[in-house]
């Protein structure tokens, strides 16, 4: 992780690549950890078991849980991040395309697994984690409102139907939150798909002239 956020590319030296190898495979040990145990009884022995390696080791390259579990929400901060920047680049010049882009984006597999998102509701759960997170990914979040609700205002320009863009941002905002939260704490969870159609079907009650449950009508 560099000093903007961004998570790190290693290094082409041998010994450096080894090094940021092994940070990163204690940071999904990490977040293994925190999905199956809660953030308040992680221990870096436990963190190592994981692994595969010393708590020695943990030591060397974190010293301290509280900088092993800064770092590990930081780790995935960037990574949702530049998961739905790329997805919006990727993504055609509409704001129905965009929106649906961003959507989507939520549900990607390699960020939509139940550890991660199971470590994600620890971070936001535990109220000794909220001045972290606020820190760590404050910034991150005001930039994701403000992107949705900048589409939003254009779908709603061109939709002619009226509505209050800041507010459908965060009705949707708050309905893809409670998907992931939905399937990890229900009896019997629905699939990361369903989840995804829930959340179109709440941008299709907003924008029915360009969602329906799958998704930007006339997408791929």
């Amino acid at each position: 992780m560099d000093d903007t956020g961004e998570i790190a590319k290693p290094d082409a030296s041998p010994r450096k690549q080894s090094r940021a190898a092994r940070r990163q495979q204690l940071i999904e040990a990490t977040i293994e950890t925190i999905a199956a145990q809660g953030y308040s009884r992680t221990t870096l022995t436990d963190v190592a078991r994981q692994a595969g390696i010393s708590h020695g080791l943990v030591n060397f390259h974190f010293e301290t849980k509280e900088r092993l579990l800064t770092e590990t929400l930081q780790y995935l901060a960037a990574e949702y991040r530049q998961n739905w920047t790329a997805a919006l680049e990727a993504a055609g010049p509409s704001p129905a395309e965009q929106l649906d882009a961003v959507l989507r984006a939520d549900f990607d597999p390699r960020i939509c697994t139940n550890a991660r998102l199971s470590a994600w509701c620890a971070f936001w759960g535990e109220a000794q984690c909220r001045p972290m997170y606020q820190a760590l990914c404050g910034s991150n979040d005001d930039d994701y409102t403000r992107t949705l609700e900048s589409i939003c205002a254009r779908l709603v320009a061109e939709d002619g139907r009226g509505g209050d863009p800041v507010r459908i941002a965060r009705v949707l905002r708050i309905t893809t939150e409670g998907v992931w939260l939905d399937m990890m704490t229900m009896t019997e969870p629905y699939s990361a798909a369903e989840a995804m159609r829930t959340t179109f079907t709440c941008a299709a009650a907003f924008f029915p002239r360009h969602f329906d449950d799958k998704g930007a009508l006339g997408r791929g």
